[in-house]
């Protein structure tokens, strides 16, 4: 009909629909070379030769006539082996490339993949194994067939590192080429953030790479374990995203699947604080993208999840959430803490809804979510000398004490951090304008991971381990510590740890929010307070995206430490200083 009656708003439909799709980034395939060779189980050339050539250009077309291969070959005595540097973490798979050999039959190989060397190194399945390496989640120690001139892939995981054996003996077999192809989502850092400080500025830009890595076909937790939509995971995720990237429609995809994975009464994944985390994502999301006609779309399950929660706060305004009571590891075996943080973590959720009823105009979750507020004011909350309790008494508003509670993450310091909650430490101590102690504590403990090889930010880091620990990139030498292998805790124990995961990038968001100091305060970035907050910096620049455009901000301390701003905002954003 529109062809043959109205061709012109065919077009303009047609082009729409191809807007539409386009706007949505995919996920692209990258090739990614070896960068260096960790290791080799021969160095005579007897066993393995030429393996130079594996670090050398390569076209990705096999000839018949290039002689330019590593050679493998086993015995009875010695299994040829090779370990394989691509030079940061990524999620994907490799693709190995077989040249021209005498023998025809196909041969076989094992693969292993790593995100750190001892990772690459190690065997799964293997009974009492303390390191505790796994095939679980995404299979990364596997037996292939590769063939006599040809190519295979195989993965996908999240790995840095690759090992191949070959299993068969007495068969000399030409390795032409092994590529990583890296699956990343095609978009652009909007945002940006530099300053005088390298280290501060690297861990930024690490921030940011590790949740780009994890925006695959959903927001995920991990690249290599759990790959799974955890909810409170994406809190951190989300903002990182929010500061980095602007607006993504893995977010709402996620969260539309944590809703619809989750029918009443229960919890998402289980876990009542996560249901409240949704909450808290929804009003955040909001803040800086304005997309009414999705918040709109959740109402009905919002307003269920509100009442949800409110049954569960009694007559004196304390939490008695069920379902799987948990804020993060660490905090998991104390119950008092837990209540605590569910406490503040409940009322920061309810304050969220009403802010939600007002955006989307809904009198009945705006009177319910403020009657539990009411009966919640008034309830004391115990931090119990913990650090992520006492983040959240503070960030929710709820603390009688701001200052003994900012002295508790203050005195526990580094060793009471996580990289889930660390955030949220760092949150509470910007709120008291502790930004020298928070830019201390982003890079000692942040940094470490970089110091340690780190590409991406881990699931876990016990500062205390990193004294003595060797590098990831490296085989651990005699006397040190092995921090991939004998480091996690709970279900994350040795090498099942994950070193690429969302919620470690809280610096990130952090940074830009406190440090360039952009903070939305109307929805949609209409309205932006820009108030930096350089700590012990000399200057710091970056840029914002907001749904109108990219603000730029540029400060620098002049001879008498006063910062002076540069601040360049596009058409439809207020700046308020």
């Amino acid at each position: 009909f529109y062809v043959m009656v109205k061709p012109h708003l065919f077009i303009v439909f047609s082009l729409l629909c191809l807007f539409a799709l386009s706007s949505q980034a995919k996920v692209t395939h990258t090739t990614v070379p070896p960068a260096r060779i960790v290791w080799m189980s021969d160095n005579t050339g007897k066993f393995v030769s030429n393996p130079n050539h594996l670090l050398g250009t390569f076209s990705g077309q096999l000839s018949v006539s290039d002689t330019s291969y590593a050679t493998l070959m086993s015995s009875d005595t010695h299994q040829a082996s090779i370990l394989l540097d691509f030079g940061k973490e990524m999620y994907g798979r490799i693709k190995i490339f077989s040249a021209i050999r005498e023998c025809k039959v196909p041969v076989r190989l094992r693969i292993r993949l790593g995100e750190s060397v001892t990772e690459a190194m190690s065997d799964v399945n293997m009974p009492d194994n303390p390191q505790n390496p796994t095939n679980e989640h995404s299979l990364r120690d596997f037996t292939v067939s590769a063939p006599w001139l040809g190519s295979f892939q195989c993965g996908n995981s999240g790995f840095r590192f690759a090992r191949i054996d070959l299993l068969d003996k007495d068969i000399k077999y030409n390795l032409r080429h092994v590529s990583a192809v890296s699956l990343i989502r095609d978009i652009e850092d909007k945002g940006s953030f530099c300053s005088d400080n390298e280290r501060i500025n690297q861990i930024w830009q690490t921030g940011a790479y590790t949740v780009k890595l994890n925006m695959q076909e959903y927001l995920w937790d991990g690249i290599k374990r759990d790959r799974l939509v955890w909810v409170g995971d994406m809190h951190p995720e989300v903002m990182t995203i929010n500061n980095v990237f602007g607006e993504q429609e893995v977010v709402y995809k996620s969260l539309d699947f944590a809703r619809d994975d989750t029918p009443f009464p229960g919890w998402m994944n289980g876990m009542c604080s996560y249901s409240l985390w949704w909450i808290i994502i929804q009003k955040d999301l909001y803040m800086y993208q304005g997309n009414l006609d999705y918040l709109k779309s959740q109402r009905d399950y919002l307003l269920r999840l509100v009442k949800q929660i409110d049954e569960r706060i009694d007559e004196n305004g304390v939490e008695r959430l069920d379902g799987i009571r948990f804020l993060d590891w660490p905090t998991s075996e104390n119950q008092n803490v837990i209540h605590s943080g569910l406490q503040s973590l409940s009322f920061m959720a309810m304050k969220a809804a009403v802010q939600i009823g007002e955006y989307i105009g809904d009198r009945d979750m705006i009177r319910m979510a403020s009657s539990c507020l009411e009966r919640m004011k008034g309830v004391a909350v115990d931090a119990h000398d913990n650090s992520q309790a006492a983040a959240l008494n503070i960030i929710s508003g709820l603390s009688t004490d701001p200052e003994k509670d900012c002295e508790t993450i203050l005195k526990n310091g580094l060793d009471g951090f996580s990289t889930f909650y660390g955030y949220y430490m760092l949150e509470a101590l910007a709120m008291l304008g502790k930004y020298d102690e928070a830019l201390d504590f982003i890079s000692t403990y942040w940094g470490a991971m970089l110091d340690l090889g780190a590409t991406t930010f881990w699931e876990d880091l016990k500062y205390a381990d990193v004294a003595n620990a060797a590098r990831i990139d490296e085989i651990v030498p005699p006397g040190k510590h092995d921090i991939h292998a004998g480091g996690g805790a709970y279900c994350y124990k040795g090498l099942r740890l994950s070193l690429c995961h969302g919620w470690a990038s809280g610096p990130t968001s952090w940074l830009t929010r406190h440090v360039l100091g952009i903070v939305p305060i109307e929805p949609g970035c209409r309205v932006l307070q820009v108030k930096p907050n350089l700590g012990p910096l000399q200057s710091v620049k970056g840029t914002f995206p907001t749904p109108y455009g990219i603000v730029t901000v540029s400060c620098t301390k002049n001879g008498r430490g006063k910062v002076v701003c540069d601040i360049q905002a596009p058409k439809g954003v207020k700046i308020v200083r």
